[in-house]
């Protein structure tokens, strides 16, 4: 669950600017044949299973344009849910309903659909030790409501933003002139709290990596055999991440290997929606 701290100051923007651009000037439709206020009720119906995720923002999209809008919420986020449930019964004026409608779903939608792919990537490692992370390939200014449903489907966030950790990538190392250089100028400016991880693209690397006592080592793209062989000669000194094109179809290879991260972009940059409409909306006294 989002707290309400969290909402007022990182989520209500977000949700406003997504409003705004759905209602520049007016909802024309909606105008045009609702002339006064008129209460009304609908269901949010699931149209497959999935796990739930983003239920307090989509409650929030609705409570922006009327504080007075109540919610009969029949699940708990998280939850599984299956097809044809109905999830939640959403009672305010029927302009608010139809104005908010798009923009609610579109970011319920977009995180149980990202929930549900993470759960399935995560049951896929079962048995092993190995945590799942996410990255920042996320849509823009959609960051945090992706990370969190992440999160709600079992996997755990890497850094949030640039500002959140020091991971030495390709370009960074090169720019910087090698692993070494790169990780004891990072050393020299970094507060002590803060871990160093190097992105390693092949064995070479990763000696330098361990010579110059990085705390975490990104395997980038690596054969099984590389992945072993680097485990061998970290053996314990660093934290290993592995990371590259990882996805529900090939991450079982992981399973048995020394590691203890992997990354995948995938959870935010291509898990499919999930189906989830608002139906039966009727006048009520």
């Amino acid at each position: 669950m989002l707290d309400e701290v969290t909402m007022k100051l990182n989520i209500d923007p977000y949700i406003l600017s997504a409003l705004r651009e759905d209602i520049t000037d007016e909802d024309a439709t909606t105008n045009s044949i609702i002339k006064n206020k008129c209460k009304g009720e609908v269901e949010l119906i699931c149209k497959q299973d999935g796990v739930i995720c983003g239920l307090d923002v989509f409650k929030r999209t609705f409570t922006l344009l009327e504080e007075g809008t109540t919610f009969d919420v029949k699940v708990n986020e998280g939850d599984w849910v299956k097809d044809k449930q109905i999830i939640m019964v959403i009672r305010a004026d029927i302009k608010t309903l139809l104005c908010a409608e798009r923009t609610a779903l579109n970011y319920l939608q977009r995180m149980s659909g990202i929930a549900t792919y993470t759960k399935r990537v995560v049951s896929l490692l079962e048995g092993s030790n190995i945590k799942l992370l996410d990255t920042r390939k996320t849509s823009p200014n959609n960051r945090i409501f992706e990370k969190y449903a992440v999160k709600v489907g079992g996997g755990i966030n890497h850094r949030f933003n640039l500002s959140d950790g020091i991971l030495l990538k390709d370009n960074h190392i090169s720019a910087a002139g090698g692993v070494k250089k790169a990780v004891e100028a990072a050393r020299e400016y970094a507060p002590f709290v803060r871990k160093i991880e190097v992105e390693c693209e092949n064995i070479d690397m990763v000696k330098e990596a361990i010579e110059a006592k990085a705390d975490i080592i990104m395997l980038d793209n690596m054969t099984d055999q590389q992945i072993r062989q680097s485990a061998q000669l970290i053996d314990g000194r660093a934290q290993i991440e592995c990371s590259g094109n990882v996805t529900a179809e090939n991450i079982e290879r992981f399973k048995n290997l020394n590691i203890d991260f992997i990354s995948s972009g995938a959870l935010t940059h291509s898990a499919p929606i999930m189906d989830l409409s608002l139906k039966n909306l009727r006048r009520i006294k």
